[in-house]
């Protein structure tokens, strides 16, 4: 059997072959260069080029948003994980149509005409845009802007405006800010950040209420979907690795860990079973969501198992091979 890293190194798959060179091994020049042009030949970036339509868009152009999970909002997030920029003319193309038409007068992004801009939305279409290499773009600073603005007072997020009160699934500002280059934060993304990390360590990056069960099953792609991987995710990447409060999470996460040194793919979203039962209003909206995975639920992940390692490394654990 092929050992984690050859695995993972498969070229096969190039973008998760780049990743794992950058985030794991920590490759620079012309080998990291030549593996990240790789990335759009084969494998899953050219498989969701191969369904791009005419204009940018995926599916249709009256909404990126719907239908859910394989319009252009969808895709446009998944592509940013898989390591692409807007060095490649499609990705530039896409992701500025996408960013103009989600841009709204209060600094945020959202979908149609709404007055006021939704936290998951500006979360991870920032996040991607910084991604693809818009950090220094005036729309992607305004909407930085305005996740510092509508931090709730108990440091957590919402996605709706007029809650009181941040809630655990409210991480898309976190890991926005966590893609932003350090050298670039604000005195405010700073405040806002550690005050966001307070939010998450001090619930142990998993309690709220009574336990919520998708949280604790890894998926990819996240969407807007928080599980425990999300949030060990960006809060290691924003230096809190070493926070005793993270023990738990952590244990949690190498318990999932196979035999094998791989992790699987839990579910797909929109994964809201909770003790066996769908909640109430699921059947009457379940229209709405076109399941999309890269990846086999139940099965031996690449995506998972190279974020997976990718906390372990920046909290000290050794890499195996």
């Amino acid at each position: 059997m092929k050992s984690v890293m050859e695995w993972l190194m498969e070229e096969s798959q190039p973008a998760v072959r780049y990743l794992a060179m950058r985030d794991l091994l920590g490759f620079k020049g012309k080998d990291l260069t030549k593996a990240k042009d790789a990335v759009p030949i084969r494998g899953w970036v050219r498989q969701i080029q191969e369904s791009r339509m005419e204009g940018g868009f995926w599916v249709h152009g009256d909404s990126l948003y719907r239908p859910k999970y394989v319009s252009t909002n969808w895709m446009l997030l998944i592509l940013s994980d898989l390591g692409v920029t807007r060095e490649l003319p499609w990705i530039a193309e896409s992701a500025e149509m996408w960013r103009d038409r989600y841009a709204r007068p209060d600094g945020g992004f959202d979908e149609g005409n709404s007055k006021h801009s939704e936290l998951c939305l500006v979360g991870n279409t920032t996040r991607a845009l910084i991604k693809f290499g818009y950090e220094d773009d005036s729309l992607v600073r305004k909407a930085l802007g305005w996740l510092v603005e509508n931090q709730k007072p108990n440091g957590g997020w919402h996605c709706f405006y007029f809650a009181k009160n941040g809630v655990i699934d409210g991480w898309e500002g976190m890991s926005a800010f966590a893609s932003y280059p350090r050298q670039k934060w604000t005195r405010s993304i700073k405040a806002a950040v550690d005050r966001g990390c307070e939010f998450y360590l001090e619930r142990g990056m998993l309690k709220q209420g009574r336990k919520y069960d998708p949280w604790y099953r890894l998926h990819f792609p996240y969407h807007y979907y928080y599980d425990l991987l999300v949030g060990l995710d960006f809060i290691t990447a924003l230096g809190r690795g070493d926070d005793a409060r993270l023990k738990p999470a952590l244990e949690l996460l190498r318990q999932k860990r196979r035999p094998d040194g791989r992790w699987n793919l839990d579910a797909v979203h929109p994964d809201y079973l909770n003790d066996g039962k769908f909640p109430e209003w699921f059947p009457k909206y379940k229209h709405r969501f076109k399941p999309f995975s890269l990846e086999l639920a139940g099965e031996p992940s690449k995506m998972i198992t190279l974020r997976a390692l990718s906390v372990l490394k920046r909290v000290g654990d050794p890499l195996e091979n």
